[in-house]
């Protein structure tokens, strides 16, 4: 089941405070960048992010869960209520992800 667009809208008032956050949308769900990186997702109405070292500490009872058959495991969110949370995690997240890959020409 695809996210609906007023999930979506939620976690981006949730994340209104960071500056240079986009959203992308990929087959239904909606990629989540914040200054470049990518975070994580929104899939099947759920805030996943990637399971780097500062968001396991963040989220220590976080469930692990895949986005879509096939894909890595990703940590499931459910703290979405809170804004100060949310943005502390992703702000304590940028530096333990990899920068994007440039593409070849």
């Amino acid at each position: 089941m695809p996210s609906s667009k007023e999930y979506l809208n939620f976690i981006a008032e949730q994340l209104s405070g960071l500056e240079d956050i986009a959203y992308k949308p990929m087959m239904g769900e909606y990629l989540i960048y914040y200054r470049g990186k990518l975070v994580g997702g929104i899939y099947d109405d759920r805030l996943l992010v990637k399971p780097v070292k500062s968001a396991v500490s963040h989220l220590p009872q976080a469930e692990y869960s895949l986005p879509y058959e096939g894909a890595k495991e990703m940590l499931n969110v459910d703290n979405v209520d809170d804004k100060a949370f949310l943005t502390g995690l992703f702000k304590a997240m940028y530096d333990d992800l990899p920068m994007p890959k440039t593409k070849k020409r």
